[in-house]
């Protein structure tokens, strides 16, 4: 017997022609073409009629029946099981609702993150990963293949909800010759990124009903992760000094004080303090999210707000994720005292075993052996040459367009729009037919925020950075032209 499967366009979608197959064998059962009790034709058959291996037909087959969606009987052949799946079930299938919790509500009736709009562009300013020429891939390897242990040994263990101690050990390390943390390694929890740390430390921090402090602008996503735990978001005013404290009626406080986000102004030593000194009146929290500092190329590094705390209030957070490459999803907070045992219990639920255990036990390698130290520094040499040159190139050609915040550290530059409000929509426009796009800052801001861009140069060689940045310089004339 022949069968008339919808193959082409599986071969078109799937390297492999045994998967083609299976996905085509399993369309046609899912929607009655193949009926239960049905026998499918032999593996030879099928593989005359379809140019096909035996063996591919056989495992496409095998996959079928591992899924129960067909069956083979001895010295018979092979069946469609009769508890298929017919198009007449589903026409009596009826939908229930289903009944979210309050925090399932929230969550679905919160604000869309904002998307980067479909662009054409051939030169983004939005950072990009980084380059893996520049990723001492055969130090990462070594690392890996020690982690791995004799014969594969190393996999056979598993890691606690805190995460591997050899890593815990490494970061505490790095944070107390880096950044001048006292950091002890049982105070040090890994998550699966930054943001997993921040929003569970929301759940375990904040009640329904009560506030949060916020920087404007800042990372919409903290401002999410607050109003998924039905929390009061409280919007904080951001000078050229950093946030300004207030006297906010809030439990918790988060802040970037070494660099804030997205405007890159450091907060002053004088600020600092008044934080913690509020934090102290109230009885509050502080959620420091030092989240590119790492990259310092010029200036004094500024020591983190976690130093200057004597009370155990502030939860210092981190990230490899733009220091190491996207894949290795790894974040941690260096937690008081009182919050570690809650912090670890409750990432014991979402994940009784701190996944990507070679790659912490690797990682853990690769800092100890000073592999991520040198790493940084090649980094932070080329990211400053780019920093430098992306600032002198856009002030000999695009100096009257924008403000550039004065900065010494991170991978992007946060620049003020000096032209008028009505202007700035036509200039994105006109740059984006020029074949180059970066981030309207009004995606950080809670209200109506002043025209503003954020520029990321780190990923951008010399000569796509010079083009890009004419071209933004060519974009205003466009405007001119037209206006």
């Amino acid at each position: 017997m022949e069968l008339t499967l919808h193959m082409q366009a599986y071969l078109d979608q799937y390297r492999f022609k045994y998967l083609a197959l299976y996905h085509a064998l399993r369309e046609a059962i899912q929607d009655g073409r193949l009926p239960g009790g049905m026998k499918l034709p032999s593996t030879r058959e099928l593989a005359e009629q379809y140019g096909l291996s035996r063996g591919a037909v056989a495992q496409s087959y095998d996959m079928l029946m591992a899924e129960g969606y067909v069956h083979a009987e001895t010295g018979r052949g092979t069946f469609v099981t009769d508890a298929g799946y017919s198009p007449r079930q589903a026409e009596n299938i009826k939908e229930s609702p289903i009944r979210l919790s309050r925090w399932g509500d929230r969550l679905l009736h919160l604000p869309a993150a904002p998307l980067e709009p479909a662009t054409r562009a051939d030169i983004s300013f939005v950072n990009q990963p980084l380059e893996m020429s520049r990723f001492p891939y055969e130090e990462w390897r070594s690392a890996l293949s020690h982690a791995g242990g004799p014969k594969g040994t190393g996999l056979q263990h598993k890691a606690p909800p805190e995460g591997d101690g050899q890593l815990r050990e490494a970061i505490a390390s790095h944070l107390r010759v880096t950044r001048g943390i006292m950091a002890r390694p049982e105070h040090v929890v890994l998550f699966n990124g930054s943001m997993q740390a921040i929003v569970l430390l929301f759940q375990l921090l904040m009640n329904e009903g009560e506030a949060a402090v916020v920087e404007n602008p800042g990372f919409h996503g903290i401002r999410s992760a607050i109003g998924a735990c039905g929390g009061k978001v409280i919007p904080a005013a951001v000078d050229r000094q950093g946030v300004l404290p207030q006297e906010w009626d809030a439990g918790i406080l988060f802040v970037t004080p070494s660099r804030q986000y997205p405007t890159g102004a450091v907060l002053s030593l004088q600020r600092r303090r008044q934080l913690l000194e509020w934090a102290e009146r109230h009885d509050a929290v502080i959620i420091e999210d030092d989240y590119d500092s790492e990259f310092r190329f010029g200036g004094r590094p500024i020591e983190p707000l976690k130093t200057l705390d004597t009370q155990e209030r502030v939860i210092y957070i981190g990230s490899f994720s733009q220091t190491m490459f996207p894949g290795l999803r790894l974040g941690y907070a260096v937690l008081p005292e009182g919050l570690v045992a809650a912090a670890v219990r409750a990432k014991s639920l979402y994940e009784p075993m701190s996944p990507g255990l070679l790659e912490q036990r690797a990682l853990a390698r690769f800092m100890a052996k000073g592999c991520y130290t040198r790493h940084l520094r090649r980094l932070t040499r080329l990211y400053g040459a780019r920093h430098r040159q992306f600032w002198n190139r856009m002030h000999e050609m695009a100096g009257g367009l924008f403000e550039l915040m004065p900065g010494d550290a991170g991978l992007h530059v946060y620049a003020n729009w000096l032209k008028s409000p009505e202007a700035f929509g036509a200039f994105c426009e006109a740059a984006n037919r020029r074949g180059v796009y970066f981030r309207d800052a009004q995606a950080y801001w809670m209200d109506q925020g002043p025209p503003a861009a954020c520029f990321g140069f780190a990923h951008l060689t010399e000569e796509k950075m010079e083009e890009g940045i004419r071209r933004l310089a060519l974009a205003w004339q466009d405007v001119q032209k037209f206006s």
